[in-house]
């Protein structure tokens, strides 16, 4: 098997944040990537397609003259050779990114693999946050290549949806306001908050609830890495009702624990 690695158009590899392993199989490894927020990735290419999922935070990626603003849940499948960067967001990065060999995924058609796609939300976004979970959690060979196939195929196949016109103020005051309310968020938009709240699921790929519960993470993440800050502190600056329910959600969303991300400074 041939090593997989990041070079820049220099034939260097390109360092990263943090990069951890998660998964190594003949054929594909996966490994997590946690970037600084306002990091800038330099121009690289890898040897093998990567499909990265994002978890947590975001970015601009840049690539063949576009700069779409990506993040979870969504992914983005580049194919080899492919230079691109990014423009690390505010809130800091976290993905997960798997590099395979095309043999391994044996796809029926491999199209999907000359070309950069990206999606964000919707339930090609559910699907990437569900394929992540997944591959953080492991699982067998087998289970890993049927969803990874699956998902690439259901994604290349489907078609952009149009983005509605209230949700970029929902998700702005989401930023704003993590453990703002469905009903605060329902009367300040003037919206009826079930069908809000069955609306941005469809839109985002996630319910709000699962976005409040990763705008905490994220936060808390933020300052477990970048303070001195005790833990029961944190959880109270990022909106947890204690410390034992940030560490609930640190499990749920990253399968780690507050103590773990601590020790991931960058």
């Amino acid at each position: 098997m041939t090593a997989i690695s990041s070079k820049d158009p220099s034939g260097f590899e390109v360092p990263r944040g943090l990069s951890q392993a998660l998964r190594t199989l003949p054929g594909v490894h996966a490994v997590r990537v946690i970037e600084r927020p306002g990091a800038a990735v330099a121009p690289h290419a890898h040897d093998w397609p990567v499909l990265s999922l994002y978890v947590m935070g975001g970015c601009t990626r840049h690539f063949d003259g576009a700069s779409p603003m990506l993040g979870g849940p969504g992914a983005v499948l580049h194919p080899p050779g492919r230079f691109h960067h990014s423009s690390i967001g505010a809130a800091g990065l976290e993905q997960i990114d798997i590099e395979f060999d095309p043999s391994w995924l044996r796809l029926p058609d491999r199209d999907a693999l000359h070309h950069v796609q990206h999606w964000r939300g919707g339930r090609i976004g559910d699907a990437a946050r569900r394929l992540a979970a997944l591959w953080v959690d492991g699982g067998s060979p087998d289970v890993l290549n049927d969803a990874t196939k699956r998902f690439i195929h259901t994604a290349s196949a489907s078609h952009p949806s149009r983005e509605p016109n209230w949700l970029r103020s929902v998700l702005d005051r989401l930023d704003a306001e993590p453990t703002v309310t469905t009903d605060r968020l329902a009367r300040d938009f003037e919206l009826n908050p079930v069908w809000l709240a069955q609306a941005y699921r469809a839109a985002t790929g996630e319910g709000l609830q699962h976005t409040r519960m990763r705008k905490r993470v994220e936060q808390a993440a933020l300052l477990l890495r970048d303070t001195t800050d005790g833990a029961a502190e944190i959880a109270a600056a990022a909106g947890f009702c204690d410390q034992s329910h940030m560490n609930r959600c640190f499990k749920a969303l990253l399968g780690r624990t507050p103590t773990q991300v601590r020790a991931e400074r960058l």
